[in-house]
């Protein structure tokens, strides 16, 4: 079996949401650090809403890593 290929949108909610449970952070905290409405965070996350560039360079300067490692491919 071949495995899916995972579409870039889940590959950076999945980053978003990894990268601020290791930090610790709630969606509000990362909203507030990132000046995001904790809300939109959440969409982001669940996949029901993809971010715009400025809202990715926000969301990678407040959890303080390149906003490459947002795009990095994760495994399941």
């Amino acid at each position: 079996m071949s495995k899916k290929k995972q579409s870039l949108k889940d590959i950076i909610r999945k980053n978003i949401t990894r990268i601020r449970k290791e930090q610790g952070l709630s969606q509000e905290q990362l909203g507030f650090k990132a000046d995001i409405h904790r809300a939109y965070i959440g969409f982001i996350e669940r996949g029901a809403k993809s971010p715009s560039v400025d809202h990715l360079e926000k969301i990678a300067g407040a959890l303080k890593v390149p906003i490459t490692r947002l795009f990095l491919g994760v495994e399941d």
